[in-house]
């Protein structure tokens, strides 16, 4: 029989995506691979992308692990990655560290992975140096994610703010539109291309073709966190149609 893990998903409330893409990438994974998934979210209240809700929502985090960890998940994936990096540089390291105290305290520790903190894994271990990147934020959230990952070690040669505050609208964004939208990046000696900086914004369906295209390595923080979560679960990080990241190779 195989194994069945069960991935927690800690979910802003006004999140669509993270619960449809993120689940989408691993039951793909069930067609070339033995094991099998269930997924299980809690919910953090944000409907508005600006930095008074990220930080209200942020603390609520912390019941949402514990809710999760009731349930005995394997893993959790906290989903958004502008909340994380609106609170300090490196503070991904902080809250992943919190967070899994908390499943200990509750007698059921699990990995807690952030889209921040993917994100980041993720394109060091493409070996990533200089990335261009898409996001659908106001331009000073968008400028505070630059700033975030540059502090990473990543330098940050352009990027697209699309500048949608709601964030169901920001769900609603066709991802497809995507593989124009990239266009407005000057790709020149960029090592890869993050197309969504937010598992809010779809992306999945665009990555494949955008990566055929443009000829680098395409993620998003969707795609990032899926492979780290298949990192701690010590699963090979395969999924066919979600770009080079979750090719196997890495």
């Amino acid at each position: 029989m195989p194994k069945i893990f069960r991935i927690g998903q800690i979910v802003p409330s006004s999140n669509v995506t993270m619960e449809t893409e993120i689940p989408a990438m691993l039951i793909r994974r069930q067609a070339i691979a033995p094991e099998r998934f269930t997924f299980h979210s809690s919910r953090m209240r944000m409907r508005r992308v600006v930095k008074e809700e990220l930080a209200a929502m942020d603390a609520e985090s912390e019941r949402c692990a514990t809710e999760l960890s009731d349930a005995r998940v394997d893993v959790l994936g906290y989903a958004c990655l502008v909340a994380i990096m609106s609170m300090g540089h490196g503070y991904h390291r902080v809250s992943e560290r919190r967070l899994h105290q908390r499943t200990i305290d509750n007698g059921a520790p699990a990995p807690v992975v952030t889209s921040a903190g993917a994100l980041i894994a993720g394109l060091h271990a493409l070996g990533a140096k200089r990335i261009a990147l898409v996001a659908p934020y106001m331009k000073p959230l968008t400028k505070l994610v630059v700033d975030y990952l540059e502090s990473e070690g990543l330098s940050v040669a352009g990027h697209v703010a699309l500048e949608i505050p709601d964030n169901l609208e920001v769900a609603a964004h066709d991802p497809m539109r995507l593989v124009e939208i990239y266009k407005r990046l000057d790709l020149k000696g960029v090592d890869a291309l993050v197309l969504s900086a937010c598992v809010q914004m779809p992306s999945l369906a665009a990555i494949p073709h955008v990566e055929a295209e443009c000829g680098i390595p395409v993620v998003s923080a969707a795609i990032c966190t899926t492979w780290q979560m298949l990192q701690v679960l010590g699963l090979d990080a395969n999924v066919p149609h979600a770009g080079a990241l979750l090719s196997g190779k890495y």
